[in-house]
């Protein structure tokens, strides 16, 4: 039973910054645009939040920091994809490609390249609101844990009940109906993914300021592109896409438990799992997935 709720536990720890970048992704997709710039964002989020952290010593400015790294790095995504109209699946790549080296860059300049992660003096705490008894493991979390499970529905809420959610819903479906019925398709497009960039910061931010307490390069581990995966999982629902997040955690918290207990399989075995069931997943669902009809077309209004 132990065991049961630790790996349980593991599991709401190693899905938080998944969830937390799915989400962001979804907002932006439901818009019609593909951010493939995600992995890029996670690093450099995670990279510029640490070090504010580091420098003024307090992780709410790290904190924020990294939201702000995770907007501007939508807003440059909209300028290429929304203004400029570039192809988004190029547009994305170089966003990734960018934010990267401009990590890796910063951090061999202000470390001297050091192997060894730098590590910050502390880290965000993990609440234990049931302390003492059996399942207090599994609701030792980090604050941004449970903020990551309450978005789940906020985010929900947003898309569906609020008019932001109508206007953003029609963007991506019917461009041109929306632009008649007088939504500024832009400004729409613009904003879903400041939105969708903050909650992928946050996620940057929970690597580096929390779980980790540090930056190494590797960090993000194409938990970008797990992301993407969930939201079409998910069918861009996000009661869903946290189903899918808490799957790859479950598996990526399996096979840690698995090496941990000396299991006689292949280390590269036992790494790869997570990411094989999440590919055999998406490849069994993602047929006939009924996608937001406009993702992908840049909208060129008429007269314009």
């Amino acid at each position: 039973m132990e065991l049961l709720i630790a790996l349980l536990g593991g599991t709401l720890r190693i899905s938080t910054p998944i969830l937390l970048a799915a989400l962001g992704e979804t907002i932006i997709e439901r818009a019609g645009i593909l951010n493939l710039g995600i992995e890029g964002t996670l690093l450099l989020s995670a990279f510029s939040g640490f070090v504010v952290a580091q420098l003024s010593g307090s992780l709410w400015l790290g904190l924020g920091a990294a939201v702000l790294t995770g907007v501007l790095l939508g807003l440059l995504m909209g300028f290429l994809s929304v203004t400029l109209k570039l192809n988004q699946h190029v547009a994305g790549l170089g966003i990734t490609l960018l934010a990267s080296g401009l990590a890796l860059y910063a951090f061999r300049l202000l470390y001297g390249g050091s192997s060894t992660p730098p590590a910050l003096e502390g880290s965000f705490t993990q609440f234990q609101p049931l302390h003492g008894t059996p399942l207090g493991p599994l609701f030792r979390q980090y604050g941004l844990t449970y903020l990551a499970l309450l978005l789940v529905p906020l985010t929900g809420w947003l898309l569906t009940r609020t008019a932001f959610g109508l206007r953003l819903r029609a963007v991506g479906e019917n461009p041109e109906a929306a632009d008649i019925a007088g939504v500024n398709v832009a400004a729409v497009r613009y904003r879903a993914l400041a939105l969708g960039g903050a909650l992928m910061g946050l996620a940057g931010a929970f690597l580096s300021l929390a779980q980790l307490g540090a930056f190494a390069h590797g960090m993000v581990s194409g938990r970008g592109w797990v992301a993407i995966a969930l939201v079409i999982f998910g069918h861009w629902q996000p009661s869903k896409v946290l189903g899918g997040a808490l799957l790859f955690g479950f598996l990526q918290a399996l096979q840690l438990r698995l090496q941990a207990e000396g299991v006689n399989l292949p280390y590269e075995a036992l790494l790869a799992l997570p990411y094989l069931v999440t590919i055999l997943i998406l490849a069994l669902t993602g047929r006939n997935t009924a996608y937001p009809k406009a993702l992908l077309k840049p909208y060129y209004r008429e007269g314009a």
